[in-house]
């Protein structure tokens, strides 16, 4: 289906039309303390939002990494706050993104080399500089139905999103270029 097809059958079936649903950012420090402090401040300005702190999943003699040691912290924005995020950070990327960030399901990731490309962001040397994965989910409305506690049920194939359609959402929504 054509990009412009498709804009007209989201206008006629607005219960087709994709939608932000989340976004998740990540900063993996690789060790704890002082650093993980660090990342955790640079998120927290960043989102406004308090991050939590992840664990390692295994034991990693080589690089001093325990199991149970948070290494990591995140922070997941819902609805207006995970549009703004990401319309904040897109111009990091140059608002162009690879085919190959997408998933099957539509959702896409990226990633920032350095937190201080943010606009609005000034360097401190006390904090240093931050790499950081941003994930975002996409969705349509009724996917509820899929996780909801009682009654679950199996969305039909056809209410699936596609690649194709999350590439057309996303450059009508958020004006991205696809390369």
């Amino acid at each position: 289906m054509s990009e412009g097809e498709l804009l007209k059958r989201w206008k006629e079936h607005p219960m087709l039309k994709p939608r932000i649903e989340k976004s998740v950012i990540n900063i993996s420090v690789g060790k704890s303390g002082e650093p993980l402090e660090k990342a955790v401040r640079v998120l927290r300005e960043l989102t406004g939002q308090n991050p939590n702190k992840r664990n390692a999943k295994q034991t990693i003699r080589d690089f001093g990494i325990r199991k149970g040691e948070p290494i990591s912290c995140v922070v997941t924005l819902r609805k207006q706050r995970a549009i703004e995020f990401i319309k904040k950070v897109l111009p990091v990327i140059d608002n162009k993104l690879s085919k190959n960030c997408f998933d099957k399901y539509g959702n896409f990731s990226f990633g920032v080399k350095e937190h201080i490309e943010i606009p609005g962001v000034k360097y401190e040397p006390e904090i240093g500089i931050f790499g950081m994965d941003v994930c975002v989910s996409l969705s349509r409305p009724g996917y509820r139905v899929k996780r909801r506690r009682r009654e679950k049920a199996k969305i039909g194939s056809k209410h699936i999103l596609t690649t194709e359609e999350a590439i057309v959402f996303v450059k009508d929504a958020l004006g991205i270029e696809i390369v």
